[in-house]
């Protein structure tokens, strides 16, 4: 068992037809200042590697940096950061994705009925109201509707805070996704936290994939 990158896990994912917000990799300071102006600031940027899996707690992540020299800074400061049992690290450049409600996602494989696609409630309210359903997986799009339709907190997926409904047809899509990646046996599991709906768009802006002993996770899916 292992996990891949973010960089690695985001494209992933996003073959299998899931949202993620603007991303780029960067082997050093210059290149993410680069890559920043590219995609437009402010951005994110984090350490990105194999062996880092729980970024947010080691303070891996630097938010809202809206100029080049924030990002160069960052970048340095991140790097310094890494530590031996890492393993090869890079940057990790993604634009700053903001919104008023977060959903998460996943795949997971059960011990007793197997392959999962999980929906539930996420961001601050994510513990608060235990919100979460689940589907077997493959998953075709009437189920994948009915596991949205499963979620209590209904009132968060229609107009909210003068923003739209969430656009269910997308978050099918990414529904849909998840239930395809359970056919790689090289993906133990997935999991993407947070989903932030942007103008009525789910958006991943974070992915985690774990991978199995039979390989990284980029075979049959």
């Amino acid at each position: 068992m292992g996990t891949l990158s973010e960089a690695a896990s985001r494209t992933l994912v996003a073959d299998a037809g899931v949202a993620v917000s603007d991303w780029a990799s960067a082997a050093d300071p210059d290149a993410a200042a680069d890559a920043a102006e590219a995609m437009g600031l402010p951005v994110v940027v984090k350490l990105c590697g194999d062996a880092i899996a729980h970024k947010t707690e080691r303070g891996l992540v630097r938010l809202g940096l809206g100029s080049a020299d924030d990002v160069r800074a960052a970048a340095a400061d991140l790097l310094a950061a890494a530590r031996p049992e890492d393993g090869p690290v890079e940057l990790l450049v993604s634009t700053m994705v903001q919104g008023d409600r977060e959903l998460i996602a996943g795949m997971v494989r059960d011990p007793q009925f197997g392959p999962c696609v999980m929906l539930g409630v996420g961001g601050v309210l994510a513990e608060a109201v235990a919100d979460v359903a689940f589907r077997l997986a493959p998953l075709d799009r009437i189920d994948a509707h009915d596991l949205v339709d499963d979620l209590g907190a209904q009132a968060l997926l229609g107009p909210f805070r003068g923003q739209p409904a969430v656009d269910r047809e997308v978050l099918v899509d990414t529904l849909c996704a998840l239930g395809a990646l359970a056919a790689d046996d090289g993906v133990a599991s997935v999991d993407l936290n947070p989903l932030i709906v942007v103008d009525g768009r789910p958006v991943a802006v974070d992915a985690l994939v774990e991978r199995t002993d039979d390989g990284p996770g980029t075979g049959t899916a």
